[in-house]
């Protein structure tokens, strides 16, 4: 690597790294945009969503979609339902249809590798490296950026599996009182949907709106279980299905399903408890465990040769 390229690299990290300080000390000014956006009426707010936007959207904008969408039929290989349902899972792009959901994901996939690329191919020129040495970054890069998303997405739906996890346990409770107290299933989801909230209430809350849109009680709580990514939260829905269409007792499955989930969630934490105490100990070990063999052994060859 000559100077030049080198003192171009150290000017052009210094200059971003100038730039990032300046912003997180002077942050910009909210725009006046989005300060009124949230007053906006909604037949306004649809209009300039869905209007023609700029000449370059309008010129590069299918070309970039459907080069996108090209990207990810490669990266995955699964299927496109395959990716609704995880994005669905993971809580992405909720208020889009799917369709909107599943290209505004292409894009970020799209918009990852590119970087990924960009980001090896400048690496290869400063460092100058050879034609085949830069094929590999760029490999290697085009991996990284295709994974990026599908590892960031995998996170979220764990994230949102555990989140639920905790939450059922109360609303399988709150349900229970509910029904208790008397009134029917989807009545008692209706009042625990009406002054809750939770990612277990937004998927009691798409039940209910199968339900008012022609769908059976019994069917629009079937399929929240078949998409939920919580096995715990499906139980209870087809629970919630069964005692719907055959009018059984739900309130005591309702408690037993809840303390099933307590017990499930206590042993992950001691299990989880066990492996960070085991995870301190790999630290003190692999420092103090050479230290002291070098005390233990260093008279031997005195003690069994007399050798100093």
């Amino acid at each position: 690597m000559t100077t030049s390229s080198l003192a171009l690299l150290a000017a052009g990290v210094t200059s971003l790294t100038a730039a990032l300080v300046v912003r997180l000390i002077f942050p910009p000014a909210r725009s006046l945009a989005s300060r009124v956006h949230p007053y906006l009426a909604p037949t306004r707010v649809g209009s300039q969503k869905h209007g023609p936007g700029s000449p370059i959207v309008v010129v590069f904008g299918p070309m970039i979609r459907s080069l996108a969408e090209s990207v990810g039929r490669v990266l995955e290989r699964s299927g496109g339902q395959v990716t609704v349902l995880k994005l669905r899972q993971a809580g992405w792009y909720r208020d889009s249809p799917e369709e909107e959901g599943v290209a505004a994901y292409r894009l970020t996939q799209l918009r990852s590798v590119s970087i990924a690329v960009g980001l090896g191919l400048v690496a290869g020129q400063f460092l100058g490296l050879s034609p085949l040495q830069r094929l590999i970054l760029v490999a290697l890069g085009l991996i990284a950026g295709g994974t990026r998303q599908r590892s960031a997405l995998d996170s979220a739906v764990e994230r949102r599996r555990e989140q639920m996890r905790i939450e059922i346990y109360t609303v399988n409770q709150l349900l229970a009182m509910r029904v208790r107290a008397g009134g029917g299933v989807v009545s008692a989801v209706q009042q625990v949907v009406r002054r809750g909230e939770g990612e277990v209430i937004a998927e009691l809350f798409d039940a209910l709106r199968l339900h008012r849109s022609g769908w059976r009680a019994g069917d629009a709580f079937r399929r929240i279980a078949e998409l939920t990514p919580e096995p715990f939260c499906g139980r209870t829905y087809r629970l919630l299905a069964a005692a719907e269409e055959r009018g059984a007792d739900l309130a005591p499955a309702l408690l037993d399903l809840a303390e099933d989930v307590r017990e499930t969630r206590r042993e992950s934490l001691r299990r989880s408890a066990t492996k960070r105490r085991a995870a301190m100990l790999v630290p003190t070990i692999a420092i103090l465990a050479p230290v002291l063999i070098l005390f233990v052994a260093a008279p031997l060859p005195y003690l069994i040769t007399g050798w100093r």
